[in-house]
């Protein structure tokens, strides 16, 4: 009778000490899976020669070698193994450069039996991922999304916190949710949260939630963003936001991988992928003193910039195709005239795809019967011309004028009244309050 017997995931321990060795073997082994040891760089890349390993640990300092020598060659060698690298506690700087070479994730010493198993189930179900269903985003087929899919695919596959640049409206949102449906955390939840809209005085207990009686009205225990992602992925947007107290409470959560509630006096381990954006430049708020350092370098492992629109008009069309339908929901979509392409292909689009949306959204409610035509987008004045205040100026000088011009022109048309601006803009009021103050219009 053939032996049916499933086969046990068998998983590669790259460490010196023995000690360490036997007791990742027991943990191992009361998960069903077999340990296999290597004591050096060298004795690794044998017994990775003969293949069949479902996932790798390695420490980071060994008697022949680096740690990060076996995760470049299994990044070259084995790419489907994933490879996670234990550190020792203060050398974070070697965990982040084991993240950028490919390392899937990391634990520090000493190895916690949870810390272990957390780690070795995500990774186990990477190795065998189950395909999204239903993933629509992203549209376009213009050379800068295309780079940006192929990023956001090798960087699903790590658990390395990325950090998702932009300008307001260009998607950064959708690009962290298509990291989240295309790694091993993808059945567990996504959670986003805006920075800039906690008060100061909840944070805290937002981030990391609260014990009952901890503060008045404080009836009941309550999880925080931390405890609500458990196990899957936290989006963290606009991130720059965060006041300098805050920032140093995330960061001792991402490096502790604990949170402490508020009112509460023991920590409780914490299982997410940390996803952060911001439209302002992050390195320009570490050079002002607006933002730490040391947290910079926490969530900037990987960074993907989102290209703005007027970056890939290509895809304009597409696009609008792709929004019309959302927007319709089932009814008739309108065609497009020629017409309402040329002019939605030569706007300038400060407000990205988001202002995209709106422009579509109010065409629908003013077109007759079936068709958009230009007229139906209303679209703002633009500076054309050989005597607009963008010629002849630097490329950003430009795109500022210009962005300035649209501002300027909607402030205009909605009696200066800002929140119905920053609405006809597909934007934030908080965002054209900074908009203008970097540009010099409050």
């Amino acid at each position: 009778m053939p032996n049916t017997k499933p086969k046990r995931p068998r998983v590669l321990l790259v460490d010196d000490e023995p000690d360490l060795l036997d007791l990742l073997e027991l943990d191992l082994a009361r998960m069903g899976l077999d340990g296999v040891r290597a004591a050096s760089v060298a004795e690794a890349r044998r017994q990775l020669a003969g293949g069949g390993f479902d996932l790798c640990l390695t420490d980071m300092r060994l008697p022949d070698g680096e740690g990060i020598e076996v995760v470049r060659h299994i990044a070259e060698h084995a790419p489907r193994t994933p490879v996670a690298v234990i550190t020792a506690w203060g050398s974070a700087e070697n965990a982040v450069a084991a993240l950028k070479a490919g390392a899937y994730d990391y634990v520090e010493k000493p190895v916690t039996t949870d810390n272990l198993r957390s780690l070795v189930r995500s990774a186990l179900k990477l190795a065998d991922p189950v395909s999204p269903a239903g993933e629509r985003g992203l549209v376009g087929d213009s050379i800068p999304m295309q780079q940006v899919r192929a990023l956001i695919d090798k960087v699903a596959r790590s658990q390395a916190p990325v950090f998702i640049s932009g300008e307001t409206g260009t998607g950064k949102e959708v690009a962290a949710r298509r990291i989240h449906a295309r790694g091993s955390r993808a059945e567990a939840p996504f959670l986003a949260v805006n920075c800039g809209a906690i008060p100061e005085n909840l944070m805290e207990s937002e981030f990391f939630g609260y014990r009952k009686g901890a503060f008045t009205g404080a009836d009941s225990e309550r999880d925080g963003f931390f405890q609500a992602a458990a196990g899957g992925t936290l989006f963290l947007d606009e991130i720059v936001e965060l006041p300098l107290p805050m920032q140093v409470k995330l960061l001792r959560a991402i490096q502790e991988k604990r949170v402490r509630r508020v009112g509460g006096v023991t920590e409780e381990p914490v299982d997410v992928r940390l996803i952060s954006a911001s439209h302002q430049d992050l390195q320009g708020a570490v050079n002002q003193g607006r933002f730490r350092q040391d947290l910079f370098y926490r969530l900037n492992v990987i960074e993907i910039h989102m290209p703005a629109l007027r970056e890939r008009r290509e895809d304009v069309a597409e696009l609008a195709d792709f929004l019309l339908g959302r927007l319709c929901e089932g009814r008739a979509v309108p065609n497009l005239l020629p017409a309402a392409l040329v002019a939605l292909a030569e706007y300038s689009y400060p407000g990205n795809v988001r202002e995209l949306e709106n422009i579509l959204e109010r065409a629908l409610a003013l077109c007759d019967g079936g068709r958009i035509d230009a007229d139906d987008l209303n679209l703002l004045p633009q500076a054309s011309g050989p005597d607009s205040p963008a010629q002849g100026l630097g490329l950003q000088e430009r795109l500022d004028a210009v962005e300035r011009q649209s501002i300027q022109s909607a402030l205009e048309h909605t009696g200066n009244n800002k929140t119905a601006a920053a609405r006809l803009l597909g934007v934030t009021f908080r965002s054209l309050r900074y908009r203008m103050e970097r540009l010099g219009m409050e």
